[in-house]
């Protein structure tokens, strides 16, 4: 730091005076780490990612700046207007010459006390193992039963039942209202949980939930009874409460946060009606597939079955009987023609040769059969008697003769 002379004035330069006041600014125990109070006006956050604002009351303004990397560590939304605490430095910007704060940390008005106490109930449940992750259960694909603890006229629970409705109607919801802001909320959350749980049998999930708002707004869900509450639950619990960027206890003791109540609903709801519509769709297509590959098989197999029944049939026996029957009768038909054959023609031989010693057929020829008296054939003229009456046979017919003389 220049020091000034005891008595003669100092040649300032531009440079040197906003220096000199810079250095003083920047060395002051007090200034070092302001808490400056005021409302929100000029919000500009450029590409750079730095945040510009000023900070002004009934009487003044001051200009300040809020490097990237702090501002990326905000928890909510700056609007213009708001009432903020600023934590920071006070320092001059040498190029425009002015004096301004530079932030660290920026919080609504209220929320360093809150904020302090969140964090010495963050530390102490956190040691308690409160949140732990070996504690955390897992959320049913498929709820049938779902409860909703939030307020019956806050838009949260409109938008959580759109959701569900939307995405899975076969669910059954259960509300138990409960104020979710101001003095009664902690009580009334936890005597509606404890509602639930109790009344409710197999209740698969619990959604808690109610849109965004201050860190006083939120603070019932600080409460540290809501919060063992919470994490006591033997039914999981999801926890959906303010905004994106707000976070409360009650979401480290759920079983699964979620950004907003509207997602809270969705986690709640991981298969969709329409995804439960196609997997019938495709469970059905499967499952017809498989009927008519198993009917196949079963037919191929009746069929065989039938071919073997029908070999081992009485029928098919019968029938192989009455074929052999059949057999039979033909050979022993063709054996009784050929047999009749053989005969005729036997017949025939000896119908030719009785033919051939047939008398008639001797007669025929011009011979003739000599007979006596008493019928004997007349086989030698040794037999004849001079005297005899003799019957004399030729072929058309019989004549009588008398042996005149003998020779």
């Amino acid at each position: 730091m220049n020091q000034r002379p005891l008595f003669s004035s100092p040649h300032w330069t531009v440079s040197t005076i906003t220096q000199y006041l810079r250095e003083l600014l920047e060395t002051d125990e007090m200034l070092k780490d302001a808490q400056v109070k005021g409302e929100l006006s000029n919000l500009s956050r450029p590409r750079s990612g730095h945040l510009y604002f000023t900070l002004k009351d009934g009487g003044a303004s001051l200009r300040c700046i809020m490097w990237r990397s702090q501002a990326s560590r905000l928890t909510f939304d700056l609007r213009e207007g708001m009432e903020v605490e600023v934590s920071g430095y006070i320092s001059i910007y040498d190029a425009g010459g002015q004096y301004q704060l530079y932030a660290d940390e920026i919080r609504p008005v209220g929320e360093g006390v809150l904020y302090q106490e969140f964090l010495r109930l963050k530390a102490m449940l956190e040691a308690e193992g409160l949140f732990d992750a070996v504690h955390k259960k897992e959320i049913p694909p498929m709820p049938k039963k779902i409860g909703i603890v939030t307020s019956a006229t806050g838009a949260a629970l409109r938008d959580m039942l759109n959701t569900l409705r939307r995405r899975m109607p076969l669910a059954e919801v259960i509300l138990a209202p409960s104020p979710v802001q101001g003095d009664a909320a902690p009580a009334g959350i936890v005597n509606a949980l404890d509602g639930l749980l109790r009344i409710v049998p197999d209740l698969s999930v619990i959604l808690l939930g109610r849109g965004g708002g201050s860190i006083e707004d939120l603070w019932a869900f600080n409460d540290e009874l809501v919060v063992r509450m919470v994490a006591a639950s033997p039914v999981p619990i999801i926890s959906g409460v303010g905004h994106e960027t707000d976070f409360t206890l009650s979401d480290f003791a759920a079983d699964l946060r979620a950004a907003t109540p509207t997602a809270a609903a969705e986690l709640a709801t991981p298969i969709t009606i329409n995804e439960l519509y196609g997997a019938v769709g495709y469970y059905k297509e499967q499952m017809l597939s498989n009927i008519y590959a198993v009917l196949e098989r079963k037919s191929l197999r009746v069929d065989s079955f039938r071919t073997k029944l029908g070999y081992a049939s009485p029928l098919r026996r019968v029938q192989r009987e009455q074929q052999n029957v059949d057999a039979q009768i033909m050979r022993l038909e063709a054996a009784q023609a050929q047999s009749q054959v053989m005969k005729r023609e036997k017949l025939v031989g000896l119908n030719k040769r009785l033919s051939a010693l047939n008398p008639q057929a001797v007669l025929a020829r011009g011979y003739a059969i000599v007979t006596k008296e008493n019928g004997k054939i007349l086989g030698s003229v040794n037999d004849l008697n001079t005297g005899d009456d003799l019957k004399i046979r030729v072929k058309d017919g019989a004549f009588d003769a008398k042996v005149l003389e003998q020779k």
